[in-house]
């Protein structure tokens, strides 16, 4: 019985990056052993264990073996005499396929070390084409690692998988876990430079693959083209440490331009409203969390409406409050601010322009907030007045307050 640190921290270590997990995999032990040595059963679809001390996981080698499409179609084999180097075959790439025994020496039979220092992201073996889950998690490893390169083998079998159809079998629930990870890496733009190069961004995000090629008035977006701003705006949330919210409202505020007519490009009249409508398709489909969905559709909404604020006037800023329901929910609020700082820096050219609109509106929210609506509502059923004209009297209360706030 020998236990060995398998994948990510084996990987790490050698990037000298930090190791805040370990996995173990354990050869020559049957679940009985296990047990007995005082490990906690916690593996449903294969023999996975908890260390009594430390909590780490350590799972029995296994061998597994395709049988019905999709990546739930696999069944696992565990015992004793399942080798190290057996169980390594069976990952993805082969920079995740190293290991090292408890003695520190490394186990490397893939050429994992070989393609970490030549900066490759190449599978392990043809086995990889039958979980079409490692399409999703190689390009998110590609969001991490910016500087590594899809080998040429493995591109074209990502790009054969997708023929054969196997990304459809993909489960919503699994293709947002990836897809979330990877918007939250360091270059996010990467993840979907390797789907839509494969052809899965067009199966899994059609509304997002459509935006290339798409053409913006150059005097706004001197990248122009739509699909190359929206990988300039997510790196750019990457780069201000935008909260997952905030990213994936920025890959869908601008789906709308994808449905523009031909006849009145480059312009994108009522975009914003495609957008929401798109963008909800997307969040049914991939079963998306409430607080990213509503965050996305308010920025979908107004964010063309925040970049112009500088020429709103008072009435016309309390009435863009009211749309963002920013009374009640300032932090979603602040978060649109963020949402549209990213899409505006995201341009050739203006990554490091300052952003004044969340800076001023965020200020003139805090001024309107300072109305004691309470007090305004008690002055006017005091003098009679019901209902709308409560609501009237707090609105003109809160414009007057910004009209201050912008005249000080």
């Amino acid at each position: 019985m020998k236990s060995y640190i398998v994948g990510g921290a084996v990987r790490d270590a050698l990037l000298g990056l930090p190791v805040n997990d370990h996995d173990w995999v354990v050869v020559g032990a049957t679940p009985e052993q296990m047990v007995a040595a005082g490990f906690k059963p916690v593996g449903q679809d294969f023999p996975v264990f908890l260390h009594p001390q430390t909590k780490e996981e350590y799972a029995l080698a296994r061998t597994e073996r395709k049988t019905a499409p999709g990546y739930h179609g696999f069944t696992f084999h565990a015992d004793p005499s399942v080798t190290l180097e057996q169980d390594l075959e069976r990952r993805d790439l082969t920079i995740n396929a190293m290991a090292r025994d408890e003695g520190g020496a490394l186990v490397d039979p893939f050429g994992g070390q070989r393609d970490l220092q030549a900066k490759r992201l190449r599978h392990v073996s043809p086995a990889f084409a039958e979980d079409p889950v490692r399409i999703l998690r190689l390009a998110r490893f590609a969001a991490r690692f910016a500087d590594f390169e899809v080998a040429p083998e493995t591109q074209a079998l990502m790009r054969q998988m997708v023929d054969a159809g196997e990304v459809d079998a993909l489960v919503p629930e699994r293709v947002w876990q990836e897809l979330s990870r990877g918007l939250m890496e360091g270059r996010p733009s990467r993840m979907f430079e390797v789907l839509r190069r494969c052809g899965a961004l067009a199966q899994l995000l059609p509304e997002v693959d459509r935006l290339w090629g798409v053409p913006q008035p150059a005097a706004h977006h001197p990248e122009i083209d739509t699909g190359v701003h929206l990988m300039l705006v997510l790196d750019m949330s990457a780069r201000l440490a935008a909260p997952l919210t905030v990213r994936f409202a920025c890959l869908c505020h601008d789906l709308g331009k994808g449905t523009t007519p031909p006849e009145l490009l480059p312009r994108h009249h009522a975009h914003e409203a495609r957008s929401v409508k798109l963008l909800r398709d997307v969040a049914e489909r991939l079963k998306v969390p409430v607080d990213c969905r509503e965050l996305a559709e308010v920025v979908a909404r107004e964010h063309g409406n925040v970049h112009r604020s500088g020429e709103l006037n008072a009435a016309a800023m309390v009435r863009l409050l009211d749309r963002c329901d920013a009374w009640r929910r300032p932090d979603r609020f602040a978060e649109l601010l963020f949402a549209c700082e990213c899409d505006a820096r995201g341009r050739a050219g203006l990554e490091d322009r300052p952003y004044a609109p969340r800076e001023r509106l965020g200020r003139v929210l805090q001024c309107a907030r300072g109305v004691d609506t309470a007090a305004v509502a008690a002055a006017m059923i005091e003098r009679g007045a019901k209902g709308p004209a409560i609501g009237d009297a707090i609105r003109r209360a809160r414009i007057a307050a910004v009209e201050e706030c912008l005249s000080g």
